[in-house]
C-alpha cells in the first residue's frame, strides 16, 4: 500500500504544475465539450507512458537526447501557433459562445487532445523519465503498486479537473466571460512559447 500512495502523490505532484495541456482539459470543462472523451485521453496517455517508464524506462533512456527534445518542442510552438490563431480567429466572433461551440468535431477534439498531451516534452519528462527512473530500483511488485499510484492520480487528476470546470461552467454563460477566458488562454499560450523558445536557446 504505501508503494501506492507514494505514486500517487509522486504524480500527481508532477501533473499538478499549470501547462498546456491542463488549460485545454479546463477550457473543455467550461464549454462542456466531450469532457469525459478528453479526460480520458489524457488519462489513458498518461498510464501508457508511466507503464512505460516503469519497466522500460532504460531502453528510452539512450535515444531521448537533446535532439529528439529540440523536435518535439519544435512541433509543440508550431502546434501552439496553431492553437493560438484559432483562437484569436474565435475571439473576433460575435457568435462565439452561442454557436461556436456546437461545432467542434469530435474527431477534432481528439486530435487536439492528443497534439497538447504527445507533443508536449515535459509529459514524457515527467512520465516516463522521472518516473522511470525514480522506481528503477523497485522490484516487480513494487513497480506495478507505484505504476498504480501514479496513474490512479492521473485519472483523479483529469476528471476532476475536467469535471469541476464543467460544474464551474454555469458561472460563464456570456460572450463577455468566455472573451475574457479567451484572452487569458491566448495569454498563457503566448508566454508558454516563449518561455520554450527561452528554455532551447538557453
Amino acid at each position: 500500500m504505501e508503494y501506492v500512495l507514494l505514486g500517487f502523490f509522486t504524480g500527481l505532484s508532477l501533473i499538478l504544475a499549470i501547462g498546456a495541456q491542463n488549460i485545454f482539459v479546463i477550457e473543455q470543462g467550461l464549454k462542456k465539450q466531450y469532457v469525459f472523451l478528453v479526460c480520458l485521453i489524457c488519462s489513458i496517455s498518461d498510464l501508457l507512458l508511466i507503464i512505460i517508464g516503469i519497466f522500460i524506462f532504460h531502453y528510452f533512456n539512450q535515444y531521448f537526447n537533446e535532439k529528439v527534445e529540440l523536435i518535439f518542442n519544435l512541433l509543440l510552438i508550431l502546434f501552439l501557433i496553431y492553437f493560438i490563431y484559432t483562437k484569436i480567429k474565435t475571439h473576433y466572433s460575435e457568435i462565439y459562445f452561442n454557436n461556436k461551440l456546437k461545432k467542434i468535431s469530435k474527431l477534432n477534439i481528439i486530435f487536439k487532445t492528443l497534439g497538447f498531451t504527445y507533443l508536449n516534452p515535459h509529459v514524457y519528462s515527467d512520465t516516463v523519465f522521472f518516473l522511470g527512473n525514480f522506481s528503477k530500483n523497485y522490484e516487480l511488485n513494487q513497480k506495478i503498486f507505484f505504476g498504480a499510484g501514479a496513474s490512479i492520480a492521473s485519472f483523479v487528476f483529469f476528471f476532476g479537473l475536467g469535471y469541476l470546470s464543467n460544474y464551474l461552467s454555469k458561472y460563464a454563460k456570456s460572450n463577455h466571460i468566455w472573451k475574457i477566458i479567451n484572452i487569458f488562454i491566448i495569454t498563457f499560450m503566448s508566454i508558454l512559447i516563449l518561455y520554450i523558445v527561452k528554455e532551447m536557446v538557453s
